[in-house]
């Protein structure tokens, strides 16, 4: 516990004695009284109290009958620390009399609408008054009265004659999220929670609130009066959204998912979930799923995406033919795409189909956005609760992860905000944590190994000017002096190359021997995907390619002889002529790929392809074969996430029309080629997966279930690999180096499909530094010209003070301007020229 506010991180070889209605209880020193008697088996009532936030005592509810040796008083237990010695009794006359009045006070004004508040049925005050309250009210005056409901948000909605003041909502936005946007407003019997007027609860954490609020004050738009509580099923699984791997519960009724909520797993996201996690279901219940395969006419491999249509075909037919355009070429000229979105099962179902079957190498999970999967497994791999030790140094050299990596922000804020960690940027742009940062650099693409150098005293900085060089020495210096050092790794900018940030690891890798990384790559199981081999020259089990010829050896019919390649080149040599068919496992290249050119000449230089997806993404459109998957609510699986903690991924819906679990299609497509996988379920394809993976050894269903909620962390590592360093062009002062980020919410396939998501999309424009802007000679919002890889467009420019002066900021995906036309995938980084508009 820091700062009142509980980190799930207690002493637990310290006990303090305690007596509660008389029986003896080991509480933990700091403990909140609270707390103690819970763990206990003494549920004291509460409606502020949350074991995530510091208390408030807003409440009183939780009033017990405490001695501290002066005598026994009535004290809140939520406010109070467990001390040796404490007599408490939670069953005298007084406490019972206290809470009483506590519920009669309530109720004073709380409207009796039970049956139309969608809280009914797992309301606190609605239980704890038939447990705790008077059973009858003596008030016959009229309530108080507000217009409702107001939404808060465009996702909630606000009814203020049912708010208690409990303060848990105004408390996460302040305490957890850091987004002050909702607040308590007026005084007397009059205060309320609201928003300013024209300041909306614009956070990518507002439905935490609702989870939270302890009546049906705060309501999720999506799911007004769609299911009581009691007719609601659900189970416990993984958001495979992003890499977090937040743990969710998935609710249903008559077939339909109708809410994810969070669940408290101490080890990755507390309860907590970023807006697109918690909204994301919707898409996955959207009209415009994919229900059954589609073939181009009866022409495979016409690439004129004009010359016949998309039509519906049976699975068999649909099958035959992809199994027929592989069949005609060969293993170096077939290549896959994609797969973080894929369970580990399935994942590994069709590495064994791609390189066991096939013999093929060129297949990669990430999307020309990532980073070498030999780097993530060879540095020394850190866990989320490492990264947020008390007191330790976190260096983020990567993405903003609150715009990436939602409930990982929600954890490293809590720990430099709350438990004294000290974080270091070295970042192109300002971040959502930069505010709390000790130290915040801002640098340019290609000036990561540079800004390393500056840290510790190299001499190889000196293109850095001088107040960059001495921030950096600075911060050197608190690394030196501070605690266990961890380093968020991932891409600083989309228009970088991976190489850049490599070199950076590296040479952070080897001035600090003791530190550990944690991966920030941000696309779902993409940390699944290259343990089960769905990365160039890696099999499953983390094998390079001469490692598995003896483990896969009777197992497989044979192993890829050469390594393959990335993403990247595959696109090129396909542009090229060179690929004759390309499956895409739920990869929307069009969208996902940063070089946008390149992905449209790879799929205009390919003979036939087959995309294996939940919707007719624009790249799906241009296919020839069309595969529906299941999506993650509709399949069984597990789910590794970033720092390699595996958890399961259960099913709760059935899939629309014929779609398909991943890992069916694949071993349907293997029949047609004439080769068995050895899979009729999920569980088949997990055994041989723990048959020949050392890392998996040990693991399946019923382990992974008894883990609870925290899953089960596996070991990582394999010899790290130092690739040649990436060389940096020389800066061109008149040129704008381009960084390219995401935002929390872009023009992606499921957030189009998701009403509550679409349309939150901020859109992006051409932004610069102010003084860059000044030195052009052109304001905010003028027309410039810019000159680039693609050619010369007009742009709208913008300015922001967090930009690094001599970069030009785009936001990747988005209504505007499309960053993709402006990258180079092929160039290290990507310089612009810009010029007035004449």
């Amino acid at each position: 516990m820091s700062d009142g506010v509980s980190t799930g991180s207690t002493d637990t070889d310290a006990t303090v004695t305690i007596t509660v209605n008389g029986d003896e209880v080991a509480a933990r020193p700091g403990e909140l009284l609270i707390d103690a008697c819970e763990r206990s088996g003494t549920y004291i009532p509460r409606f502020c109290h949350h074991p995530r936030m510091a208390p408030v005592g807003m409440c009183r509810m939780c009033i017990v009958d405490v001695d501290t040796g002066r005598g026994p008083a009535l004290q809140p237990s939520c406010m109070i620390e467990c001390t040796p010695g404490m007599q408490v009794d939670t069953r005298s006359e007084r406490t019972r009399k206290a809470q009483d009045g506590v519920l009669e006070m309530l109720l004073v004004n709380h409207p009796l609408d039970c049956s139309v508040c969608d809280k009914g049925g797992e309301c606190p005050l609605q239980d704890q008054t038939m447990t705790f309250g008077p059973g009858e009210s003596r008030f016959i005056e009229e309530k108080r009265l507000f217009l409702k409901p107001i939404p808060v948000n465009s996702n909630v909605y606000l009814d203020r004659e049912r708010c208690i003041l409990c303060d848990r909502c105004t408390r996460f936005a302040d305490q957890v999220a850091g987004d002050r946007l909702i607040h308590f407003l007026d005084r007397g019997a009059r205060t309320q929670v609201n928003t300013f007027p024209g300041e909306p609860f614009s956070s990518y954490f507002s439905g935490n609130t609702v989870q939270i609020c302890p009546v049906g004050a705060l309501t999720a738009v999506p799911y007004r009066f769609k299911a009581r509580p009691w007719d609601l099923q659900e189970v416990e699984s993984t958001s495979v959204l992003d890499s977090v791997g937040s743990r969710i519960t998935v609710q249903s009724s008559r077939d339909r998912v109708l809410r994810f909520q969070g669940a408290d797993a101490d080890a990755v996201n507390w309860g907590w979930l970023s807006d697109k996690e918690r909204f994301v279901f919707e898409a996955y219940d959207h009209p415009d799923r994919l229900t059954g395969p589609l073939m181009r006419g009866d022409d495979i491999g016409n690439r004129d995406p004009d010359g016949s249509a998309l039509v519906s075909a049976p699975w068999g037919e649909a099958l035959g033919a992809a199994a027929a355009a592989l069949s005609a070429t060969t293993a170096d000229r077939i290549a896959v795409i994609g797969g973080a979105r894929l369970t580990n099962e399935s994942q590994y179902a069709w590495a064994k189909l791609a390189k066991g079957v096939l013999g093929t190498d060129h297949v990669d999970a990430q999307l020309g956005d990532g980073l070498p999967a030999e780097v993530v497994l060879g540095l020394p791999r850190a866990t989320i609760d490492g990264a947020c030790t008390p007191g330790g140094t976190i260096v983020l050299l990567g993405p903003d992860p609150k715009e990436e990596l939602g409930a990982l922000y929600l954890r490293l804020r809590h720990a430099v905000v709350h438990d004294g960690a000290t974080l270091i940027e070295i970042t192109p742009l300002s971040t959502g944590l930069s505010t709390h940062a000790a130290h915040s650099v801002r640098i340019r693409p290609g000036e990561a190994v540079m800004a390393v150098e500056a840290m510790f005293g190299g001499s190889g900085s000196g293109a850095l000017d001088r107040a960059t060089r001495l921030e950096l020495a600075a911060a050197g210096g608190a690394i030196v002096a501070g605690g266990p050092v961890t380093v968020l790794l991932g891409r600083t900018s989309l228009a970088e190359s991976e190489g850049l940030v490599v070199d950076a690891a590296l040479a952070l890798n080897d001035r600090m021997p003791d530190a550990s990384f944690l991966s920030l790559l941000r696309r779902g199981n993409v940390h699944g995907a290259i343990d089960m081999g769905l990365a160039p020259g890696l099999l499953p089990g983390r094998a390079t390619l001469d490692e598995g010829r003896n483990r896969f050896d009777g197992i497989w019919p044979h192993v890829p002889a050469h390594r393959g390649h990335g993403t990247n080149a595959i696109l090129e040599v396909a542009a090229a002529g060179g690929i004759d068919v390309l499956v895409l496992l739920g990869a929307d290249i069009l969208a996902d790929v940063p070089d946008r050119s390149l992905a449209r000449r790879a799929l205009d230089g390919v003979r036939t392809v087959v995309a294996v997806d939940l919707f007719a993404t624009p790249t799906a459109a241009r296919a020839d074969i069309v595969l529906p998957a299941a999506a993650p609510t509709e399949v069984d699986g597990s789910f590794t996430n970033l720092e390699g903690r595996i958890s399961l991924v259960v099913r709760k819906v059935t899939a629309p029309g014929t779609s398909r679990p991943d890992w069916m299609i694949a071993v349907g497509l293997a029949e047609r080629l004439g080769a068995d996988l050895g899979f009729a379920s999920v569980d088949d394809v997990w055994a041989e997966l723990a048959a020949v993976s050392p890392v998996h050894a040990g693991l399946d269903r019923e382990v992974l279930a008894a883990s609870t909620r925290e899953g089960v962390l596996v070991p990582g590592g394999m010899p790290l690999v130092r690739p040649a360093p990436t060389e940096v062009p020389d800066r061109d002062r008149d040129l704008f180096r381009l960084v390219v980020t995401r935002s929390m919410y872009d023009n992606g396939v499921l957030m189009a499909h998701s009403p509550a998501l679409a349309g939150l999309a901020p859109g992006t424009r051409l932004v610069v530094e102010p003084s860059d802007l000044l030195r052009l000679g052109v304001n905010d919002g003028d027309t410039v010209v810019v000159t680039g890889p693609g050619g010369r467009l007009n742009v709208v420019v913008g300015s922001d003070p967090g930009v690094t002066r001599g970069t030009a900021h785009v936001l990747f995906n988005q209504s505007g301007l499309d960053a993709g036309d402006l990258i180079d995938a092929s160039a290290s980084v990507t310089d612009l020229r810009m010029e007035k508009a004449p």
